[in-house]
């Protein structure tokens, strides 16, 4: 019984994220996105207009002038790329909100 559970509950978490790396690859929609354990190769692969707002040891939250980031992040070598920063699982109403700006200003490495 408990060996059920268990992977059960592995096959909800894994179809979650299998989900969010789809919708990030698939949708411009997210404003950031989340590299999860990079590793320092990856760093340095990073394109020129992608900047790092946030890092731990674990991920790295990454927001991209382009729209097509998270295809830019993978062939950087990342191998796992979540959304950040999507407010809801709705999509959001036709509004000056429904496009992320994705303008950046200046890039300095961290």
């Amino acid at each position: 019984m408990i060996i059920r559970a268990l992977l059960c509950a592995i096959a909800v978490v894994g179809g979650w994220i299998a989900v969010l790396a789809s919708v990030m690859v698939l949708s411009d929609r997210a404003p950031a996105a989340v590299v999860m354990l990079p590793d320092a190769a990856f760093l340095a692969a990073l394109p020129e207009d992608v900047a790092i707002v946030a890092q731990n040891a674990v991920s790295v939250t990454v927001i991209g002038a382009r729209a097509d980031v998270a295809a830019r992040l993978y062939g950087a070598g990342a191998w796992l790329v979540l959304p950040s920063g999507l407010r809801g699982c709705a999509p959001p109403a036709t509004s000056a909100m429904s496009k992320p700006n994705r303008q950046i200003v200046s890039i300095t490495p961290p």
